[in-house]
């Protein structure tokens, strides 16, 4: 059964929680609403209030433990230890803002309005002239600490990269990527809403030179055909496969296109001959999840819109 002193001890620890959980939400939208409307100068007042304000309820909030946390045994002492319950505190929860602005999982905006006077009340804890009490502080910071630094980061990153697998992979239907042709890498891809965008480039780039491009996208027409009237300075061929081959006169520019599955894939080259590109084209094969991770890992994909 508890005795008077953890009786008191409890009561203490709650009215510093309740204390700071009560005024910290309504301090926080004052200060967003003022530097709003009327600019970061005008909160700076709030701000000063705002302190002196919670300084007085953890004043208040230590009347009953007088007998319990020797710095409440007096009005100066119990001031003194206010001041410092305070500033431990928000020190702790500005850790957890900057947690929370890391994208680490603190729970619903309620649970994060009581999670505010949690830091204020592990901070008084430490107080109490109990072995029990502040070994149990102690344990909540190591799990705050441990939670915030490594375990909710690590949380919040797994969170960013499903959600931006599942952005990039919103059209599995233009997923496709071709083997990169010999001496060459994929140098950049771009996803857009409508299209698939491949580069190919050298490996040592800047020692050699080329370019590839490939680019997946939903058929434009029934059937492949060339422009007519035909484009100045370009010759146009479709073949009996249905592929389709154009060469600019000016930039020797080749590009071949060819219809796979359910879309129209297009690759072109300046450097790599048409033979290339068809022996690029019959590489083609659905984007997995390896080879996107990949991509991400190398920061070499990106969305366009």
């Amino acid at each position: 059964m508890i005795n008077r002193r953890g009786a008191l001890t409890v009561l203490h620890l709650l009215l510093v929680w309740t204390a700071m959980v009560a005024v910290l939400p309504a301090l926080g939208f004052n200060l967003v609403v003022t530097a709003w409307v009327r600019g970061a100068g005008a909160a700076v007042p709030v701000l000063g209030l705002g302190g002196l304000l919670m300084v007085g309820l953890l004043v208040a909030a230590g009347v009953p433990a007088r007998t319990v946390v020797p710095l409440c045994g007096s009005v100066p002492r119990r001031l003194l230890w206010a001041v410092l319950v305070f500033v431990l505190g928000t020190l702790g929860l500005l850790a957890g803002v900057a947690a929370y602005d890391a994208g680490v999982d603190l729970g619903s905006a309620g649970t994060r309005i009581l999670l505010t006077g949690v830091p204020y009340a592990v901070a008084a804890a430490f107080f109490v002239p109990s072995r029990w009490v502040r070994l149990g502080a102690l344990a909540v910071l190591a799990a705050a600490v441990v939670y915030g630094g490594f375990v909710g980061p690590s949380q919040a990153e797994h969170r960013r990269h499903r959600a931006d697998v599942a952005r990039y992979r919103e059209h599995p239907e233009l997923l496709y990527l071709g083997t990169a042709p010999a001496g060459m890498h994929v140098s950049r891809v771009r996803v857009g809403p409508a299209s698939f965008a491949v580069d190919y480039r050298p490996v040592r780039e800047g020692y050699e030179t080329g370019y590839v491009g490939l680019v997946v996208r939903p058929p434009l027409t029934p059937a492949l055909r060339c422009p007519e009237p035909p484009e100045a300075g370009t010759t146009c061929t479709v073949d009996g496969h249905g592929e389709m081959v154009t060469v600019h006169d000016s930039t020797q520019e080749t590009t071949v296109t060819r219809r796979y599955r359910d879309t129209e894939v297009s690759v072109a080259s300046q450097t790599l001959g048409e033979a290339g590109l068809r022996d690029l084209l019959n590489t083609l094969h659905p984007l997995s999840d390896a080879e996107l991770d990949t991509l991400m890992q190398e920061k070499s994909i990106d969305h366009s819109f």
